[in-house]
């Protein structure tokens, strides 16, 4: 870990804290990161930070860390911005699916990185009631220790309502069981009109949604009037992004860029894979030469 890549994710981590509120908020937020540490840093006292410690710190902010892959607003982008600055603004509920790829959780990412009261959850299968509060209130930067469930919904909806225009952003909503998505109906009884939430995740949340409705099962029918009966789907990826994502990266190429485009099968992770490829490949040449 050189001196140039610490003073990156110090300024990170400084940003961070901002966004935050505070340095303790922040430790809160951050997983084996203390207050302490995160001072000592901010403040240049860095001889007795292990190298450990910065991965771990810069491998949490990866999303504010300066990296050689230029992010492109993508049309699918551009319209997710729209809907979490509409929810958060207006305390709006959407349901916006999309295909694995299409750029959902880093369009996520980017956007909490540049606003405030953005609280993002990156969901997943394992998760029960109590994890999921656990990492609703991590994002907040509070103390969840020694709070029963009961506590932990108590606490997370003073914390929301003390904000101004929060927002709730559940990632890969689709993966949540259902005893865990009961909780989206809570939280919305408990906030509506005081808190944004948008739920993004692949079709199969809208058609286990929709097969829930058909044989009326429990909670279904509140969950699709919360959020306006509707599922907004994206438009995927198409060659204008493709193009866009290329010309930022370096491949300038218009064969090499149609080679991207045939090979991607429209999702983002297989164009940055090819774009790696080909850039491989230009360096190799240019080492040959």
């Amino acid at each position: 870990m050189n001196t140039e890549q610490k003073q990156q994710i110090t300024e990170s981590l400084r940003l961070f804290c901002s966004q935050k509120g505070s340095q303790n908020k922040a430790a809160n937020s951050l997983k084996g990161v203390s207050a302490g540490t995160i001072s000592q840093i901010l403040n240049g006292k860095t001889d007795l930070i292990a190298d450990e410690m910065w991965r771990n710190i810069e491998a949490q902010l990866k999303p504010t860390s300066s990296k050689e892959w230029q992010t492109v607003e993508t049309r699918d982008f551009k319209t997710l911005n729209r809907l979490f600055s509409d929810a958060q603004q207006h305390s709006n509920v959407f349901a916006v699916v999309g295909d694995a790829g299409s750029g959902k959780s880093k369009t996520i990412e980017i956007y909490s990185q540049n606003n405030e009261n953005v609280f993002k959850l990156s969901c997943s299968e394992f998760w029960n009631k109590k994890y999921f509060l656990q990492e609703l209130l991590q994002s907040m930067g509070r103390d969840y220790s020694g709070l029963t469930v009961a506590e932990m919904m108590h606490e997370s909806v003073m914390q929301i309502l003390k904000r101004e225009d929060p927002v709730i952003v559940l990632d890969e909503a689709d993966k949540l069981t259902d005893q865990v998505l009961y909780f989206f109906i809570t939280l919305y009884n408990k906030l509506e009109d005081n808190c944004g939430i948008v739920l993004c995740a692949t079709d199969h949340l809208e058609k286990r949604i929709k097969r829930g409705l058909k044989i009326n099962k429990k909670g279904y029918k509140e969950i699709y009037s919360r959020i306006g009966r509707k599922f907004i789907e994206l438009n995927g990826v198409g060659f204008t992004d493709v193009t866009q994502i290329c010309l930022a990266n370096g491949i300038e190429d218009k064969a090499e860029i149609k080679k991207v485009w045939d090979d991607c099968e429209c999702d983002l992770r297989r164009v940055k894979r090819k774009i790696h490829a080909l850039k491989q490949k230009q360096y190799a040449t240019t080492q040959e030469d």
